[in-house]
């Protein structure tokens, strides 16, 4: 075809120079043309054959193929295939024109495979998630790393093309450059290094509930990469923490507590120790009422009868130390309250204790482990508990501590 224009023109009485040109440019012209009509097949026939066919099969991993836009690339790479293919025939007489059309093909070809195969990481990495196992060991870092590797060496290949160079003499000239690879690369270093550490230690998850005052992160790990741990902050916020600062700084992991099945209270109320006495009979019998106090003074008194019999001449002595306070038989009714507590995990550590004294009265404490970890549940059990046991003080005549206020002094009655 092209001989027949190149005759014709020349016939026509068109200098040698100009025909030439003129099939230089019909020649590019067909290639233009012929890569435009394929580049239409593909991107209106032969890709939406394939979201067709994702669309109709069982599995649901070519679908992620489709949504990671796996095949966008294939409405360019085909058009080019036939380019480098032919480029060789149509300008058979221009063989530079056609070595650099090819060349540049080649870059084209390479960096939409390198796209392609990023789709099919992040399709791998979407498939990988959905396992159990992706919490315990995220993959990102090390997807990443593989596409840092795989665009290095698309680079290398690309420049080796351009060049016509071996592709070992730039591998040798960037080895040369060592000190400045190492430095734009640091924090991919750093982080790839770090993500090693997080997952092979299991220091971190997806989902997990991490505490880094350092950065003002308090929530869940939403995404760890090489790069970056991302962390969805109570407040709905996100926090961007670097991943070698993880390794390199210290945070508190609420893994553990969730793992356990219990959430630590460890609260404790002020008591007015004004109100610390000896109970009375009259005392004994009111707090009698309740059923628990009841059988713990009962235990007592057998406890006291028990210690009597073997001490008698000291039966004085005996007596007065087992003479109950009203401070005593509460703690024992909060044991048991606890104890019998249904959001109270009673696999875990429950104690009652005093804390030292203090000039704002004696610290009773609770450190007991509730068995619902969602936060909202654990905030109104923690508050049902003490809403219960200040509102149950008075029955055992002891008194919360508190500071005089505004209204306290206005009762006071002026005197003179």
């Amino acid at each position: 075809m092209l001989n027949f224009f190149e005759k014709f023109l020349l016939n026509s009485g068109l200098p040698a120079s100009a025909t030439q040109l003129v099939i230089l440019v019909l020649s590019i012209l067909a290639l233009a043309v012929l890569a435009y009509l394929i580049s239409k097949l593909t991107r209106h026939l032969m890709i939406p054959f394939f979201v067709r066919a994702t669309t109709l099969s069982k599995s649901d991993w070519d679908d992620l193929l489709v949504r990671n836009r796996f095949f966008d690339p294939l409405s360019i790479i085909i058009p080019v295939i036939v380019v480098y293919a032919t480029v060789g025939i149509l300008l058979v007489e221009y063989p530079f024109l056609a070595e650099m059309i090819r060349r540049l093909s080649m870059t084209i070809l390479v960096f939409l495979a390198v796209r392609m195969l990023n789709s099919v990481l992040y399709t791998v990495e979407d498939i990988y998630k959905r396992s159990e196992i992706s919490k315990r060991k995220p993959i990102g870092g090390y997807l990443s790393m593989v596409r840092i590797a795989m665009f290095i060496l698309a680079g290398i290949f690309i420049v080796s093309t351009i060049t016509d160079q071996s592709p070992w003499g730039i591998v040798s000239v960037f080895g040369g450059l060592t000190a400045i690879v190492l430095l734009v690369f640091k924090d991919t270093i750093l982080g790839f290094v770090a993500s090693l550490q997080l997952v092979s230690h299991d220091m971190i998850r997806v989902g997990d509930w991490i505490e880094m005052p350092k950065f003002d992160a308090d929530g869940d790990v939403i995404d760890v990469s090489i790069h970056t741990v991302k962390v969805q902050n109570w407040d709905m916020t996100i926090t961007t923490i670097p991943t070698y600062a993880l390794v390199s700084n210290a945070f508190k992991n609420w893994r553990g507590m969730s793992q356990s099945g219990g959430r630590r209270i460890k609260r404790a109320l002020l008591l007015d120790m004004n109100s610390i006495r000896f109970c009375t009979p009259e005392m004994l019998e009111k707090y009698s009422k309740f059923i628990s106090v009841k059988e713990y003074l009962l235990k007592k008194q057998e406890e006291a009868a028990s210690s009597n019999k073997e001490h008698d001449s000291e039966k004085g002595v005996i007596e007065n130390n087992n003479q109950q306070t009203n401070i005593g038989i509460f703690r024992a009714y909060l044991k048991s309250y606890l104890t019998n507590h249904p959001k109270i995990n009673q696999n875990m550590t429950l104690l009652i204790r005093y804390l030292p004294p203090t000039p704002k009265g004696l610290p009773i404490e609770i450190y007991v482990f509730s068995n619902d970890q969602v936060w909202t549940n654990y905030e109104d059990i923690q508050a049902d508990i003490f809403d219960h046991i200040i509102a149950i003080l008075p029955e055992f005549d002891l008194r919360v501590f508190q500071e005089p206020s505004g209204f306290d002094f206005q009762s006071l009655e002026v005197i003179g």
